[in-house]
Parts: C-alpha cells; structure tokens; sequence
C-alpha cells in the first residue's frame, strides 16, 4: 500500500512541477506550487518523518507560499480575466481526485481491521534531537536562509513601489 500511495503523490509533485513550469498567471504557478509542497509533505510522512511532514506543511505550504502570492499579487499590476480553468484539469483531475480517494478508502479501510498492530522501532530520531542538529549544527544556514527571504521581500517591494518622477 505504501508503494501505491507514494506512485500517487510522486506523480502528483510530477504534474504540480510541471504545471508550475506551463502555466501563464503566476498564482495559478504559486498554487502548483502548493500542490508540490503538499505531495512531498505526504512523502515524508510515508518514510516515517512525521515531524518534517509537518514542518513542510506549515513552513513551506502555509508560510512560505503566503509569502509568495503577496509579493506576486503585490508585483500583478493588470486586471484580472476571468476563466473558467482548463480543459486539462477537469479531463485529468476528476479521475485523479475518484482514484485518490479510493486507494485513500481502501487504506483506511485496511488499516481498520488491523488497527494496533503497528509497532514502533528503537531507532526513531526524536524532535529533540532533530531540534538539536537543526538550531546547534546547522544555525548558519538556518538563520542565511531568513535573511535572505527577507532580503528577497524587500527587493519585490521596492521594485513594486510606484516612481512617481519625484527622487
């Protein structure tokens, strides 16, 4: 069941990174995007690392891609058409959603009848330890990589704000 539900997210990751690279709106890309983010996040979480599924979700999903869409709807000067989506979608997403949840509710359903039966191995990394390597031994890239989203916000305002003749 593991194998089948990761062939289903990587191909989602696959179809999302390819709908970010073919589409023509930026927030229909940053919304690809989050479609990517999500799917790795479900990888992560069929390897086992709980703690960095989440933290995918919440920083990368949630924070990040807020980030994104106010620098592109800031730097999105024109008006908005209104489209009914694309063709490709509704061909292709309806039957990926049908099938989805069908191995979602067979793999519920499975796990129902086995409910307890899972154990737990000796060698789970803990979030301490996790933390520890994270804000101990990677600090300096950890803290790089802030500033440079924050450097990168400041650079899409100023080039966002408006010259009005007056410098």
């Amino acid at each position: 069941m593991h194998l089948v539900l990761f062939f289903i997210f990587a191909l989602f990751a696959l179809a999302g990174a390819a709908n970010l690279l073919l589409q023509k709106h930026p927030i229909n890309s940053a919304l690809s995007l989050i479609v990517v983010m999500s799917s790795l996040a479900v990888l992560y979480l069929l390897l086992g690392a709980e703690f960095l599924a989440m933290a995918q979700v919440i920083v990368y999903a949630g924070a990040i891609m807020v980030l994104f869409t106010f620098v592109v709807m800031l730097l999105n000067e024109g008006r908005e058409e209104k489209t009914w989506g694309s063709s490709a979608a509704r061909v292709v997403g309806f039957p990926a959603v049908v099938a989805l949840l069908a191995v979602l509710a067979s793999a519920i359903l499975r796990a129902g009848r086995h409910y307890g039966t899972v154990s737990l191995s000796d060698g789970i990394t803990t979030t301490q330890d996790l933390s520890r390597v994270l804000f101990r031994d990677l600090l300096l890239p950890f803290e790089l990589t802030s500033v440079l989203i924050l450097i990168a916000i400041l650079g899409a305002v100023a080039l966002a704000r408006k010259d009005d003749g007056n410098a």
